[in-house]
């Protein structure tokens, strides 16, 4: 059975095919700023709903031309958020051919856990962080998921709330931090971490940053230490949302919330107690495809 998993997060699109082996036939994801402002307006933004409904119907010409059989497109933090969510969610049904389903922060979490697993990237216990655009999951167990917990918090988000200026001053930068600690606090490992995972499109783009990476390099593997994180934090927070977007290895379109991402990643980092985590490419969507 060929499947396909369609992710409609609050920063990107995404989109896997998924041959009958279970190998990837085709990956892809395009950000289209969904969520951006929704934190403070409760809405969507006419152009970003826009943007999205065209890249979902790019997306079913790509399904179609691989004669899915099966498909599941899930919508998350922002979806959850918003007071116009059925509005979207039926004109998404029309270009896409499937209702994607508003899934809570929980599930997401499991679906994170499922996917990150597919990459085989370390013993147990895992913790998996899976930074989105509005909210962050983590992940505990050691061969299958034992607890999960879901964030308000992702790199779109603190970007409304604390990052309203790039260049970014040191006092934006430590009220950022501030905040994503607040959320934070409540997160505690139930046990001992022998590997944290990091995974998303944050995580990947600060480790082809931190390395010197060509964008879309693979970066399945590569370990992320707390001090690169701040050290990135430090140079982002120096640059303009069009010096940001000049960098080598990284999609122009996430530069007006990289850094806000970034700090995202330093606190869950400090509030899990790690100091490394090493970052997959297997993700949400990954879980998504798995579970059809």
């Amino acid at each position: 059975m060929i499947r396909a998993a369609v992710d409609i997060g609050t920063n990107s699109v995404r989109l896997l095919i998924l041959d009958a082996d279970g190998s990837d036939l085709e990956r892809r994801y395009v950000v289209t700023g969904l969520g951006r402002g929704v934190d403070a307006s409760g809405a969507f933004r006419p152009e970003a709903v826009e943007h999205t409904l065209e890249v979902l119907a790019d997306y079913r010409d790509a399904i179609e031309r691989h004669d899915v059989d099966a498909i599941r497109a899930v919508a998350t933090s922002a979806t959850r958020d918003v007071t116009d969510g059925e509005g979207f969610l039926d004109a998404a049904e029309g270009v896409l051919g499937v209702r994607p389903e508003v899934i809570a922060g929980e599930e997401e979490a499991l679906l994170s856990y499922l996917g990150s697993a597919r990459g085989e990237l370390g013993g147990g216990p895992i913790l998996a962080i899976d930074v989105g655009g509005g909210s962050t999951e983590f992940v505990y167990g050691s061969t299958a998921p034992e607890s999960a917990n879901s964030i308000d918090m992702g790199s779109v988000r603190l970007t409304d709330r604390a990052l309203p200026h790039h260049p970014a001053s040191d006092e934006q930068v430590e009220a950022a931090r501030d905040e994503a600690d607040r959320l934070f606090a409540a997160i505690e490992p139930p046990g001992p971490i022998a590997t944290a995972i990091g995974v998303g499109g944050t995580f990947t783009t600060l480790a082809t940053l931190s390395r010197g990476l060509p964008f879309r390099a693979s970066t399945q593997g590569v370990l992320l230490s707390r001090e690169e994180v701040e050290l990135l934090i430090d140079r982002l927070a120096a640059l303009t949302i069009e010096g940001t977007a000049a960098l080598e290895g990284i999609d122009p379109a996430r530069a007006p919330v990289i850094l806000g991402g970034a700090i995202v990643v330093e606190r869950a980092m400090d509030a899990i107690g790690v100091d490394e985590v090493v970052v997959s490419e297997h993700d949400l969507l990954d879980g998504i495809g798995l579970s059809i």
